[in-house]
């Protein structure tokens, strides 16, 4: 694995024109303000706008995205938080799935969020004890990529469609 730099993999996004994530975590790092702000009940509609205005731009773009969000239940608050904040991102026409992670216990899944990139590259998001992103990984191994292809695949059709995913079902 070549160990890349954020904006060596905001290149490789930006320049992909599929985009296929598996998220694994429970939590991640957040905007603290935004994150805060929807725990107290507070509208955040205009601190999530752009993420609906940035998947706009890629869908124009002709670009397909596509993201699994393997998720424990009950939900943690980071993913209570995403469920509602996401509504923009598959409005502009994003496609999201939550799998239950009960229900990948036998699916062979990479043990770090991954990203395929046009059938080609890899990338790992490796994350530290407190939700950091700590390193990224770069890869076009061959096997690396049939790997982490059948591992989205499997976790795409096990997964339920943001629109119908309801926690614990």
């Amino acid at each position: 694995m070549e160990l890349i730099s954020a904006e060596r993999r905001s290149e490789l996004l930006r320049s992909a024109r599929t985009i296929l994530k598996v998220e694994l975590r429970d939590n991640y790092d957040v905007d603290v303000e935004t994150f805060n702000a929807w725990r107290a009940g507070q509208s955040i509609e205009a601190d999530v706008r752009i993420w609906g205005e940035r998947a706009a731009a890629r869908v124009a773009a002709g670009i397909v995205a596509r993201r699994v969000k393997v998720v424990s239940e009950p939900l943690s608050d980071y993913h209570r938080f995403i469920l509602e904040a996401s509504k923009h991102v598959i409005d502009a026409g994003e496609e999201m799935r939550w799998l239950p992670r009960r229900r990948v216990s036998a699916v062979p899944l990479p043990g770090n969020d991954f990203f395929v990139l046009d059938g080609e590259i890899v990338i790992f998001n490796v994350f530290g004890g407190a939700d950091q992103r700590a390193e990224i990984q770069f890869t076009q191994d061959p096997e690396v990529v049939k790997l982490c292809s059948t591992a989205f695949d499997t976790a795409w059709t096990l997964a339920t469609p943001y629109g119908e995913y309801r926690a614990g079902s």
